[in-house]
């Protein structure tokens, strides 16, 4: 049984560099103040969609991706993995997309694309952390969803039987094809790049970046097909223009800051002390350690 199976992905600032740069004057990550990675629950869906083609020959996986045009690097990276190709959703009028305006351009998206059997992505973003998106994407869509997935441990005549990781134990559920699976980072980490799929797939490009190439590289993309990845923009898949970027976001965000935690001076107190003690314990619940 052959497969087609799309993997949400997203290419996210690296929240461990965040500094005063980290955010723009109209509340929106500046994102090219922070080094761009590769959202790593993404990561997590990414091998489970490797699995289920593993498991079903002839299967493919397309990752789909919203963001700037740089966002075709995460794309590189899934393809040296195993995935086949992929989609950059990019758009000026994409940007400063809240929750509900990111959902709803994916959603668009995944319409144009058509023909699929099931969507994986991680369970949220390092950025946001709102775990909303997937959700989101299956409600518009009108798909079931499976959320909190460690695991896909079978799909066969038409459902998915997926092991969750809830946070006081685990369950077992089975949802009909199509639908929407994202995934925890307590499933299976992403399997290494493969240096052959590297050299084959190195000067994949999307047409932004295609100007940048050499001329010995344009022959080659040119010569083969499988190095052309794929570039939309919001009229491309019939958005809504009221519905994406900042005129389709009502989140705002006021502030970002980077917070620095201090340790304070260690009390000791004196075990005969009545007083000593009831003070350390009002401290305690002042600062909500206890009660």
């Amino acid at each position: 049984m052959s497969l087609n199976i799309i993997v949400l992905a997203k290419q996210v600032p690296d929240t461990r560099n965040v500094g005063k740069d980290a955010m723009k004057a109209d509340g929106t990550i500046n994102r090219a103040a922070l080094p761009a990675i590769f959202n790593p629950e993404d990561l997590n869906a990414l091998e489970q969609a490797l699995r289920i083609k593993d498991a079903n020959p002839g299967s493919t996986v397309t990752l789909l991706t919203m963001g700037l045009p740089r966002a075709a690097e995460i794309i590189r990276e899934a393809m040296y993995r195993g995935a086949d190709g992929g989609i950059v959703l990019t758009d000026r009028v994409l940007g400063g997309a809240d929750t509900l305006a990111t959902s709803y351009s994916l959603a668009q998206a995944v319409r144009k694309i058509g023909n699929y059997d099931i969507i994986l992505g991680g369970r949220q973003a390092i950025d946001g952390d709102t775990a909303q998106v997937g959700p989101q994407i299956a409600e518009k869509l009108g798909l079931p969803q499976v959320t909190y997935a460690e695991e896909i441990v079978d799909l066969k005549d038409g459902k998915v039987t997926v092991r969750r990781r809830l946070e006081n134990g685990v369950e077992t559920v089975k949802a009909p094809l199509p639908c929407v699976v994202t995934v925890n980072g307590s499933a299976a980490e992403c399997r290494p790049r493969n240096a052959q799929r590297v050299m084959k797939f190195k000067y994949a490009a999307s047409p932004s970046e295609r100007a940048k190439m050499t001329e010995e590289q344009q022959a080659l993309y040119e010569k083969r097909p499988y190095l052309k990845l794929q570039e939309w923009g919001a009229a491309y898949v019939d958005a809504d223009p009221e519905q994406i970027g900042l005129a389709g976001s009502p989140t705002k965000v006021k502030a970002v800051e980077n917070v620095v935690f201090t340790a304070k001076e260690s009390a000791c107190i004196d075990g005969a002390n009545d007083g000593q003690i009831e003070d350390l314990i009002k401290d305690l619940i002042v600062n909500h350690t206890i009660g």
